[in-house]
């Protein structure tokens, strides 16, 4: 009889456990994108701090989308046409929640002579010369670079490149909260939510999931994207912390960004010149 009621006892609290889990993914779903979450989903400013651990699990899942949506578009339209909606589609997915840190950054940064100033900058929903032509020349980068990858038809390299993209990318972005501290104003950050520190727990599971679309590549291939992700969020860290004092949501967004265009970059680089194969296995 006590077994039995140790048994239902963990089971129950497995079930809690379970679904205090899934209420944090839907939580770090409706901040993240314009999905539409179950109407029973809890909010606390405390609960969606915690809802970050799921932020490379989100990408991954944008990703895995955004992979079905090139797939279909790509039967109709040319690979150039066809990455251009595929933007466009993440875009409307997200709601530009990540382009628009990186052009309130750059705004703050570029125009602003004080950290006070930068700050107050890039609380401005008004867009400047700096973010327009940051947005534009990510933009436009992303683009030509997607472009290039979609036409190594080996492997059918697009599908894990965007997964890797995606996912990887909001790893390092929210990997910056555990070590660097917060200094936009918590009365106004639309950001204040995910100011906390993070766990080691939580850093472990949204390093794990952003890293686990590089079973798919090579060896050479991984270590070349690990090292230049790791040298790009150091010197990121060193510069923010310089200029702002450390980091605010803003910062996150444009960290997302540079580190997405830096994995399609070194994938395409190691693509182009490396001798060995780029992938582990082929889906062919």
């Amino acid at each position: 009889m006590i077994s039995q009621h140790n048994s239902h006892f963990s089971y129950q609290k497995y079930r809690r456990y379970l679904k205090r889990q899934l209420n944090l993914f839907y939580l770090a779903l409706s901040f993240f994108t314009r999905f539409p979450v179950p109407a029973s989903m809890y909010y606390s400013p405390n609960l969606l701090n915690k809802s970050g651990r799921f932020f490379s699990l989100i990408g991954l899942l944008l990703g895995g989308l955004l992979c079905v949506v090139y797939a279909l578009l790509s039967t109709i339209f040319p690979v150039s046409i066809s990455i251009v909606l595929l933007i466009i589609a993440s875009i409307l997915m997200t709601g530009a929640f990540h382009e628009d840190g990186l052009a309130d950054m750059a705004d703050g940064i570029g125009g602003g002579m004080t950290i006070d100033k930068r700050l107050s900058i890039m609380k401005d929903s008004r867009i400047g010369t700096y973010g327009s032509v940051s947005l534009i020349m990510a933009l436009l980068l992303k683009c030509l670079v997607l472009i290039e990858i979609a036409k190594i038809s080996d492997f059918h390299l697009i599908f894990p490149v965007l997964l890797l993209g995606y996912a990887l990318s909001r790893a390092i972005a929210g990997s910056l909260i555990y070590d660097l501290p917060y200094v936009a104003d918590l009365d106004t950050s639309k950001s204040k939510p995910l100011a906390n520190k993070q766990s080691l727990f939580e850093l472990s599971l949204l390093m794990i999931i952003g890293a686990a679309p590089l079973i798919y590549f090579s060896l050479s291939a991984n270590l070349t994207t690990l090292a230049v992700l790791l040298i790009f969020r150091e010197g990121f860290k060193r510069w923010i912390l310089s200029r702002l004092g450390g980091y605010t949501g803003d910062c996150l967004g444009a960290a997302q960004q540079i580190s997405e265009l830096l994995i399609y970059l070194t994938i395409l680089a190691v693509a182009a010149t490396s001798a060995s194969p780029l992938v582990q296995w082929s889906t062919s």
